[in-house]
């Protein structure tokens, strides 16, 4: 996990993650899903499409939530975020949605 650890009054939490680590933390996760398939070497950056340039379909994004809940907890919530989308928005969602997501989110919970 390249997501730093801080402390904060005593306590010790996950420090929000900048653009840059999250996209290092989820590729490493979507590489796993990926892994299954043989493309673990797929090249993934912001604008990389879940469908058009991965391929993944409906069940890899629910092994997807699984792996960020897995990694991030909680505060990710992967499953809500594209339940709020559309057909059209899911089949274009990007890395960088989800990057922009989940650096969204664990900005919030470390401010909460």
């Amino acid at each position: 996990m390249t997501t730093e650890l801080t402390e904060l009054e005593g306590t010790v939490r996950l420090a929000a993650p900048d653009e840059a680590t999250a996209l290092a933390d989820i590729s490493a996760i979507l590489r796993t899903v990926l892994e299954e398939y043989g493309l673990d070497d797929a090249e993934i950056a912001l604008e990389t499409s879940f469908h058009d340039d991965l391929e993944l379909e409906s069940i890899d994004l629910v092994t997807l939530s699984a792996q960020l809940r897995e990694f991030y907890g909680e505060r990710v919530n992967f499953a809500a975020f594209i339940a709020d989308r559309g057909l059209e928005e899911i089949i274009a969602l990007t890395v960088g949605d989800l990057v922009g997501y989940v650096v969204g989110s664990l900005a919030v919970a470390e401010v909460g």
